[in-house]
């Protein structure tokens, strides 16, 4: 009887294997989203390079709106972050688990800040994105492909065109819609910014339908086009469906919170277990 004890209780462990393959589990999965992103980010980010032989990274605003270089530092963040979790968890390293709970409190962190920001100063935050982004995104509109699709898409889906309270006047900033540029686009507006841009009987994008709009006063030009900067009809959106907004934020933040509480609690069992060892 006292052989069998002294077995027992040496399989005995302080450490929570739910609590340890949960965490796996979960970080596996973002190991893998990590992976995938830095994937489709490189894909994005060679495939640009062959096409226009140079990609131009000088400032901080380069590395922004350059959407594949974005994707591949995410991706190497998350896949860094949730390797350490993973690799933490399964081999029971408390190095490991401590900068994977430390980089959890730094994302919280900032994420608290912007929400913070975005909740008490809205109008702040809309004329901040608006100086630094405006001429930024409008000049590079014809440069970058990728950027080109997102604006397009962004001021189909949000009926806005331009980015600041100039509205659709932005895209004189842009050398080809410029209204002294020798393009058959100057004093345009690009065929995103239209009201109706497809042709009822043939179905196609008239990419014409924004020549000329800049020349128009606004009375003129709204009957054509979408007259609102996208930054403050992006901004009202929020204001409208706030209460679901603040609910996906709590949620990804409360979710956060517990994942921390988890690999602190792992990290605890093991020192326990650790100094159960040495005694």
């Amino acid at each position: 009887t006292m052989m069998n004890h002294r077995r027992r209780s040496n399989n005995f462990t302080y450490v929570s294997s739910c609590v340890k393959y949960m965490i796996f589990m979960l970080n596996f999965v973002f190991w893998l989203f990590g992976g995938l992103l830095i994937g489709v980010g490189l894909y994005a980010f060679v495939d640009k390079w062959q096409a226009t032989g140079s990609v131009r990274v000088e400032n901080v605003y380069d590395v922004v709106l350059n959407i594949s270089l974005v994707m591949l530092i995410a991706g190497g963040v998350v896949f860094v972050v949730s390797f350490a979790g993973c690799v933490g968890a399964l081999r029971e390293n408390t190095c490991l688990l401590k900068f994977y709970s430390l980089c959890l409190l730094v994302f919280f962190l900032l994420e608290m800040g912007v929400a913070i920001v975005g909740f008490v100063f809205p109008h702040t935050l809309q004329s901040l994105l608006e100086e630094s982004f405006t001429d930024k995104i409008i000049q590079t509109y014809r440069e970058d492909p990728d950027l080109q699709n997102f604006i397009d898409f962004g001021q189909q889906e949000f009926k806005c065109c331009g980015l600041s309270q100039e509205g659709y006047l932005d895209w004189g900033k842009n050398e080809y819609f410029n209204c002294t540029s020798p393009s058959v686009e100057r004093c345009g507006v690009p065929f995103s910014c239209c009201i109706n841009a497809t042709d009822i009987s043939s179905g196609l994008v008239n990419i014409m339908c924004g020549y000329k709009v800049q020349m128009l006063p606004v009375s003129e030009a709204s009957k054509k086009v979408w007259t609102s900067g996208c930054i403050e009809i992006v901004r009202s959106w929020a204001e409208r469906n706030l209460y679901t907004i603040a609910g996906i934020a709590l949620g990804i933040a409360l979710s956060q919170l517990f994942v921390i509480y988890l690999a602190k609690t792992l990290e605890g069992q093991i020192e326990l277990q650790k100094s159960r060892w040495h005694s």
